[in-house]
């Protein structure tokens, strides 16, 4: 699990999932350079890394990854702070549950800008230094939905669909470089992307952030000829 003195970006790092792997990176030695809308939130996930005295170091880039210049701003701030990057986590993303008829125009521009359009700023914004150095790993979390769709998912699946269609074949594009890339497919996870909230008693049984930061770190800490072309988690109580 070593990821000593690595240079992580994860975007939609201000809550959920992309909090969680940025304090266990941290944890472990790694400097992160987290990324999300809310300046509050990673302003003060940057300051309870500093006072847990965690190994590595979390810096706070705040940004919308539907933005060319914001995403740029990401990658030109991680290579002045640490001079290199080994990780990418496209990690910021959230859902829209409605039937097609439902669902407006407005509302489907917006999640795609943040799944889809995201993903593909944030990873061709670090392309050029990645593969400059012909070393890198780039993390694409998507959901098991890019696998399978249900009523009322019309948008949300069009979207992590998207998602893996692109990481596919950006693997192709970018293992001459001896650049690395995971899609990530989860199940259910306890988290603040479900609009109810989280820890509801109801999902006790659910996959917990701590789980999925868990799984990045051993996905982003293989030896350098190891890669997980695909990685897919699900709490036991979830049928798939």
């Amino acid at each position: 699990m070593n990821v000593e003195n690595k240079t992580v970006i994860i975007s939609g790092a201000s809550r959920g999932i992309g909090r969680a792997t940025a304090l266990m990176l941290a944890h472990h030695g790694a400097n992160v350079v987290v990324t999300a809308r809310n300046a509050d939130e990673l302003t003060a996930l940057e300051k309870e890394a500093t006072e847990g005295h965690v190994r590595g170091k979390i810096v706070a880039v705040p940004g919308d990854v539907s933005n060319e210049a914001d995403m740029a701003n990401v990658v030109k701030t991680t290579l002045e702070q640490f001079h290199h990057i080994d990780v990418v986590i496209n990690n910021a993303g959230y859902g829209v549950f409605k039937n097609i008829d439902e669902i407006s125009a407005t509302e489907w521009d917006d999640l795609m800008a943040t799944n889809v359009k995201g993903t593909f700023l944030l990873t061709k914004a670090a392309l050029p230094f990645l593969k400059s150095q012909r070393n890198g790993h780039i993390v694409v979390v998507a959901s098991d939905v890019a696998k399978r769709t249900f009523a009322g998912g019309a948008l949300y699946t069009a979207s992590k669909y998207a998602q893996e269609a692109f990481t596919g074949a950006l693997r192709k594009e970018v293992r001459p470089y001896n650049i690395k890339v995971t899609g990530v497919y989860s199940g259910l996870v306890d988290s603040s992307f479900h609009a109810e909230g989280h820890r509801q008693e109801s999902r006790g049984s659910w996959l917990k952030n701590e789980d999925m930061a868990e799984s990045m770190l051993f996905i982003v800490s293989r030896p350098a000829h190891v890669v997980i072309d695909e990685f897919m988690v699900h709490p036991l109580s979830q049928e798939y």
